[in-house]
């Protein structure tokens, strides 16, 4: 019964933690409770609370096929004429990230894998995921990603206001949600996934098979443009954080505390960057650079998307941008993680 109550207690942590959060307008506001929650629990609780394997499956399954379903043809044509120079743009994107990470794997308490999944921009809920299971510490990997996000999505209204002269308004219009259509969606591609993944030797397979899986049934529309309902969705990612936040030890905190100073000037290097990518972009497209400084803007997908939608942006294409770097990021993070192995000095990880 005291067990009982204590797992209770913690589930009521993460949700009234999620309420709080998401009014405040922070992205993915159930991971950020999750692991919150967990963190405090672990370091304050005398009998550790560990989640059964199966629920950060489920979670890790959620999440790929949440991702997936963001692949449509009709966003993906939204590059038009304009897909080589975007295609060249997430490169260079992902060699800034490589290059930003590279500096962050030579502090003390970081090896080469978990710098560069740390400052990876993009896919932040997805890398996240699979960090542990590429050899990563997910730890830092968590706490950095989303720094990293709450830089952008608190520093957008400002540079949308004092660069471009525009204020974002408004927000990205759920619509009509058929939860019989997305839970089946998540059950098929949730089950499926990571077995064909599995079979196919695919790295990180839970997020990869669900995700690749949940891409092709919706270039193919067979999910009828489906998504998953967000409380699924938020029901994951508390998952995902508690699985995180509940593996912290006083060490481990610790050594996130000694990197954090590092890794937010490397944050702000990634930003500018990013930034600058956008300018170039815009040059060799001849687009608006108010449509490419959100296209390439790295981190808060759906807050960028609400701010493209409230400044007259290009939505559609902005989106396009997005989701086509977020999977170059999660589908070469299992090749980098394979290059940069063994590379690193070992981190001191709690």
């Amino acid at each position: 019964m005291r067990r009982a109550g204590h797992v209770l207690a913690l589930v009521a942590a993460t949700v009234v933690a999620t309420l709080l959060l998401g009014r405040l307008g922070l992205p993915s506001p159930a991971l950020f409770a999750g692991l919150a929650a967990g963190l405090v629990d672990a370091l304050l609780s005398r009998r550790a609370v560990r989640l059964p394997p199966l629920a950060g499956t489920a979670g890790q399954a959620v999440v790929g096929v949440t991702i997936g379903t963001l692949v449509q043809l009709s966003t993906l044509s939204a590059l038009g004429a304009h897909w080589l120079p975007v295609l060249g743009v997430t490169v260079g994107t992902l060699l800034l990230s490589l290059g930003t990470g590279w500096l962050l794997g030579r502090h003390r308490d970081v090896d080469a894998v978990t710098g560069a999944f740390a400052l990876v921009a993009g896919g932040a809920s997805g890398l996240v995921v699979i960090a542990r299971q590429l050899g990563a510490d997910e730890r830092v990997v968590a706490v950095v990603q989303y720094v990293r996000v709450l830089l952008v999505v608190l520093s957008l209204p400002l540079v949308l206001n004092v660069v471009f002269g525009v204020r974002a308004s408004g927000s990205v219009a759920a619509g009509d949600q058929d939860w019989a259509v997305g839970v089946g969606l998540v059950v098929v591609c949730g089950l499926a996934g990571p077995w064909l993944g599995r079979r196919a030797h695919l790295p990180a397979h839970t997020l990869l098979g669900p995700l690749l899986l949940a891409a092709a049934a919706s270039l193919t529309g067979l999910t009828g443009g489906a998504q998953v309902p967000d409380l699924l969705q938020q029901v994951a990612y508390a998952l995902i954080g508690l699985q995180i936040g509940l593996r912290f030890t006083r060490a481990s905190l610790a050594t996130v505390a000694r990197v954090l100073p590092a890794a937010l000037a490397l944050i702000v290097v990634g930003v500018l960057g990013s930034a600058g990518l956008g300018v170039a972009l815009s040059r060799v497209s001849g687009l608006p650079a108010l449509d490419t400084y959100l296209a390439t803007t790295p981190g808060g997908l759906y807050a960028v998307l609400a701010a493209a939608v409230g400044s007259g942006a290009d939505a559609t294409f902005v989106l396009s941008v997005q989701v086509l770097r977020l999977l170059v990021m999660l589908l070469a993070a299992p090749v980098l993680a394979r290059l940069l192995a063994g590379r690193g000095r070992p981190a001191g990880q709690g």
